[in-house]
C-alpha cells in the first residue's frame, strides 16, 4: 500500500510529518510526498489563521475529488485543524476517511489500516502529554533539518489559540535533543533550525529554570553542523546570559526571530504580552550591540481590536528607528475561542488591509537599504541548487531562514559548485530583495 503525505503550516507540523512518515514506513508501506498514485492521502493540517485553514480545506475537497473519481482510497486529516475543528471538516468534508489530532502521531499506521479496513477512526490523546520520542524521515532538505526542542505554548496571548490546540509547553529532555543532532549531523545536515513555540522558555518546566543558554553550546559542538539557527525567541525571556551564548558561539548564526507583535504599550497589554515597548527598544538596542552584524526578524500585527491610528503610527516609526531587516506583517484574524475574537473596537477590515499594505511597503524599502549595504561584501552561502533559467548556483546565507527570507545567486563554474557545500559569496548586486554575487577568490581584497 502506498501513502502519501502533504504537510501544511508550521516547522513544528513538519516534524510531525516526518515521523508519521517514519512510522508508516516502519509499518511496511510504502510512503510518498503528495498524493498522486496513492492508496491513502495523509493531511497533516495547521489551524493557526482563518486563511491557513482555508487551504488545508481546499486541499482536503482536492483529494476528495480524487478519492471519488476512484483513484485514491482513503483520506486521513492530522494535526492542528483536526483537533480544533474536527466537527467542521467531517461536515464540510463527509469523505474524509479518519482523524488524527495532535497526539497520536505514532499510531498513524494504525489509524490508516483501521480507515483501510472501514473503520472511521479518530484518534486524540492529552494535548499535554510529554513530547513522544519518535524517529523522522527529513523532508525539507539533504542540508538542514528543523529541531524541535519542546511542544506547546505557556504564553495565552489574546490572538492565539495554540495553547488551546497544542497544549502545554513541554520540553523535551536535553540528551533526546542531542541525540537527535548527532544523528541528523551524521545524515549529512549542515544547519539545525532550532525551533519551539517559544524556545526561550525551555527547560523551565523539566529542570525549573530556563536552560537554552546550556543547551546551545552542546549542540555547536556536534560535529558536522555548521550553522544553528534560532527560531522563536520571546523579548521578554532573552537573558544576558543567553545573549552571550549567541554572541560567543560562532555556529550561531547573527540571526533571531523575536516575535513582538507590536510596540505600543495600549496594544502589548490588550495581546495579553509580557513587557512593554520600551523594554522591546531597549532589547534590540542591547541585542545590536553586543551582536555584531546582527540580523533580526520579527511578526506584526496590524488592525487589532482598539488599535488606533496613533498605536499604527508608533509602529511605523519603530520600523524606521530600528531597521528590522525581516518582517512579517500580518492582519489580525479574529480566531474562534481566543479571547480577542470577542474583544470590542474590531477593526474595519479594509483599515486593517490598508495598514498592513503601509507596513509592508515600508519594510521592503529597509529590506533594500539593507540589501544596497551588502553590496561589496563577502558572505558565506549554503548553496542548495542551480537555476537553469538564470543560469545562477543560488543558497541562503546567515542572514535568510528558508522559506521566509531571499536567497543569493551567484555565478560559479559548472562541476565546481555542489548543493549543499558552503562557499564565500562577494555581493555585486541586488534584485528585487535578494542578493547577487560571485564567488569570492582568496587572493581579492575584499
Amino acid at each position: 500500500m502506498k501513502v502519501g503525505f502533504i504537510s501544511l503550516g508550521c516547522a513544528k507540523n513538519q516534524v510531525n510529518c516526518e515521523q508519521m512518515i517514519w512510522q508508516t514506513y516502519q509499518a511496511g508501506h510504502e510512503v510518498a510526498l503528495g498524493a498522486d498514485g496513492c492508496d491513502v492521502a495523509v493531511v497533516n493540517t495547521c489551524g493557526f489563521l482563518q486563511e491557513a485553514r482555508e487551504e488545508a480545506l481546499g486541499e482536503i475537497a482536492a483529494l476528495v475529488q480524487e478519492k471519488q473519481a476512484g483513484r485514491l482510497q482513503k483520506i486521513i486529516v492530522t494535526g492542528c485543524m483536526a483537533q480544533w475543528w474536527k466537527d467542521q471538516i467531517a461536515q464540510r468534508c463527509p469523505d474524509v476517511d479518519g482523524f488524527v489530532g495532535v497526539s497520536g502521531y505514532e499510531d498513524i499506521a494504525q489509524v490508516i489500516d483501521q480507515a483501510m479496513a472501514g473503520e472511521r477512526p479518530a484518534l486524540f490523546g492529552d494535548i499535554d502529554a510529554p513530547v513522544p520520542e519518535t524517529d523522522r524521515v527529513v523532508c525539507t532538505s539533504d542540508y538542514w533539518a528543523w529541531l524541535r526542542i519542546a511542544e506547546g505554548c505557556d504564553n495565552r496571548c489574546a490572538y492565539c489559540v495554540i495553547p488551546y490546540i497544542r497544549g502545554k509547553f513541554r520540553s523535551r529532555p536535553e540528551q533526546a535533543i542531542l541525540a537527535e543532532a548527532e544523528e541528523l549531523a551524521q545524515a549529512g545536515m549542515k544547519e539545525l533550525i532550532v525551533v519551539a513555540q517559544d524556545i526561550t522558555r525551555y527547560g523551565l518546566d523539566l529542570y525549573g529554570r530556563r536552560t537554552l543558554a546550556e543547551l546551545l553550546p552542546k549542540l555547536c559542538a556536534i560535529e558536522g553542523i555548521q550553522w544553528v539557527r534560532l527560531h522563536y525567541l520571546y523579548p521578554d525571556e532573552i537573558t544576558d546570559e543567553l545573549i552571550d551564548v549567541i554572541a560567543r558561539e560562532p555556529k550561531i548564526v547573527k540571526y533571531l526571530d523575536i516575535p513582538i507583535q507590536h510596540i505600543s504599550d495600549r496594544m502589548l497589554r490588550a495581546m495579553h504580552r509580557r513587557g512593554t515597548g520600551q523594554e522591546i527598544r531597549a532589547l534590540f538596542r542591547k541585542l545590536r550591540e553586543k551582536i555584531p552584524g546582527l540580523v533580526l526578524r520579527t511578526s506584526l500585527i496590524a488592525g487589532f481590536p482598539g488599535e488606533t491610528e496613533e498605536d499604527f503610527e508608533q509602529l511605523c516609526e519603530f520600523l524606521l528607528e530600528y531597521r528590522i531587516e525581516r518582517a512579517g506583517v500580518f492582519a489580525y484574524s479574529p480566531e474562534p475561542g481566543s479571547p480577542a475574537a470577542d474583544f470590542p473596537d474590531q477593526v474595519d477590515e479594509d483599515v486593517k488591509r490598508r495598514r498592513v499594505e503601509l507596513i509592508t511597503d515600508l519594510q521592503l524599502r529597509i529590506v533594500d537599504d539593507y540589501c544596497a549595504g551588502m553590496v561589496g561584501q563577502v558572505v558565506p552561502v549554503l548553496c542548495e541548487g542551480y537555476d537553469e533559467e538564470t543560469e545562477l548556483f543560488y543558497g541562503r546565507s546567515p542572514a535568510d531562514s528558508p522559506g521566509i527570507d531571499g536567497l543569493v545567486h551567484f555565478e560559479g563554474e559548472e562541476g565546481g559548485v555542489a548543493p549543499g557545500n558552503f562557499y564565500a559569496v562577494k555581493i555585486t548586486n541586488t534584485y528585487d530583495g535578494e542578493l547577487v554575487g560571485v564567488l569570492y577568490e582568496e587572493e581579492e581584497t575584499p
